[in-house]
C-alpha cells in the first residue's frame, strides 16, 4: 500500500504537540534556529532528548556537526517567535535578544522551558535524521505558564 504524503501529514497532525525552537551556532559562531514540533524525551539516566531534522534545511550541517543545541519550549504568548523561526534566512535573528549558557548556543527568553544539550548521536530516518542530545542544563517557568499547541496544522491553546 502506498501512503499519500498529504494524507500522512494530515493524519499525524491529529496528534497535538508542543512547539519548540531548536537553536545552535554555525561554524562561525552565528546563531541558528528553527521551529520544530518533533521533540521528545528519550532517557532519564542519563537525561536525553531528541528532535527530528529535515535533511533539506539550510542549517542541517550546523545541527549535525555542531557543538550542541538547545530546545526552547515555547509558551502560549510566543506564537510570533514560532513564526519567526519557521522562516528561513539569517535575518530572523535581527533585533532578537537571547542569552547563552555553558555551550554558547542561543537560549530564548520567555519560554515555558529551555534545555541545553551536547550532541550524543544522529540516526538516519528517511528524509529526516533523529538528533539525540544529552541534557546538560535546563530551566522551566513556574506558575501558570501555558504552552502553544500545534494541532491539525494550526496553533491551539489550553483552555482554563
Amino acid at each position: 500500500m502506498t501512503i499519500d504524503t498529504k494524507e500522512f501529514r494530515n493524519t499525524v497532525g491529529c496528534f497535538a504537540t508542543g512547539i519548540t525552537v531548536i537553536t545552535t551556532v554555525d561554524v562561525d559562531g552565528l546563531p541558528i534556529g528553527l521551529t520544530a514540533n518533533s521533540f521528545t524525551s528519550v532517557s532519564l539516566d542519563p537525561p536525553m532528548v531528541l528532535f527530528c531534522l529535515d535533511r533539506k534545511v539550510a542549517s542541517f550541517d550546523s545541527f549535525t556537526i555542531g557543538k550542541g543545541f538547545a530546545v526552547n519550549i515555547l509558551s502560549s504568548n510566543q506564537v510570533d517567535v514560532s513564526n519567526r523561526f519557521a522562516q528561513s534566512g539569517p535575518d530572523k535573528w535581527e533585533g532578537f535578544h537571547y542569552e547563552t549558557w555553558d555551550s554558547g548556543v542561543p537560549i530564548l527568553p520567555g519560554c515555558l522551558a529551555n534545555i541545553e544539550c551536547c550532541g550524543h548521536s544522529i540516526l538516519d530516518a528517511g528524509d529526516h535524521v533523529i538528533v539525540i542530545g544529552e541534557v546538560k542544563n535546563l530551566a522551566s517557568a513556574g506558575g501558570d505558564v501555558k504552552p502553544i499547541l500545534y494541532y491539525r496544522g494550526g496553533y491551539k491553546e489550553i483552555l482554563p
